[in-house]
């Protein structure tokens, strides 16, 4: 197929980034959003993008998630403000079930200042930030560690989670389907998420804008689930009828205007 010069730009955005707005491609290349739709629609007929509710993200490998890098940077500021959202949930002395992604690494971050926290988790990022606060008491279950993710998804992990009954559980996930369906890049990421969930008194799940439609292999659970929903925006189109139920708007809570640290 013939590719445009512009639609070359955007798979090597997409390429570095991960995931970019219509907006801020349309802004990027000044032509309007329709354009830039247009460039998306041919690019992701021909696997090498992927429509996403509000934008596109690179295709890579199908059915496999974006590298731990790309994702660290991904849609960042809406992870910012989702994880200081949740951080102002969390008192000290509470103790954290805490599961895996860029999201949640985050969080420990805007965790820094809590003390006296008890955080139980397989996500080594997690663990290094909590862990420069010699106040808290972090668990962390042994085994192979994946990389470049520097995390744990094995049935230790598993185990360690059931070992638990904490405070808060928090968990991310890979994908949200129009029918609120939660979706996972591997089955032992959903076992571990459901863990989390089991083993908890108020469950968090935090999902920025990109997650909502994003589709992944692994299915387990639904929207419905966790006790909160934290998000940095509603997605529309598909979505509306999801987030029109009550038993979705009782849960939710959007992280507005929040200033990273």
């Amino acid at each position: 197929m013939n590719i445009s010069i512009r639609q070359r730009h955007i798979i090597d955005i997409l390429r570095r980034d991960g995931f970019a707005s219509i907006d801020a491609l349309a802004d990027q290349f000044e032509v309007t959003p329709q354009t830039v739709r247009r460039d998306v629609n041919i690019l992701s007929d021909a696997n090498l993008v992927r429509r996403r509710h509000g934008g596109a993200e690179y295709a890579g490998e199908p059915g496999m998630n974006l590298s731990y890098d790309n994702r660290q940077v991904t849609n960042i500021a809406a992870k910012h403000a989702i994880s200081l959202h949740v951080a102002g949930k969390i008192p000290d002395g509470a103790s954290i079930l805490i599961g895996i992604g860029s999201t949640l690494e985050l969080l420990a971050l805007n965790l820094a200042d809590h003390r006296n926290l008890t955080v139980i988790t397989n996500n080594l990022n997690v663990a290094m930030a909590l862990g420069t606060n010699t106040s808290n008491r972090i668990v962390i279950p042994g085994g192979t560690v994946r990389l470049p993710d520097r995390d744990l998804i094995t049935p230790d992990a598993e185990e360690m989670f059931h070992n638990y009954k904490a405070d808060f559980g928090i968990f991310g996930v890979g994908g949200i389907e129009t029918d609120g369906t939660l979706t996972d890049f591997d089955h032992r990421e959903v076992a571990l998420r459901q863990a989390i969930i089991g083993n908890c008194r108020n469950s968090i799940l935090v999902a920025d804008q990109s997650k909502f439609g994003r589709p992944a292999p692994a299915k387990g659970g639904h929207l419905t689930d966790p006790d909160m929903i934290v998000i940095d925006q509603k997605p529309g189109d598909d979505f509306n009828a999801l987030f029109q139920r009550q038993d979705i708007l009782d849960r939710l809570q959007i992280a507005k205007g929040e200033t990273p640290k």
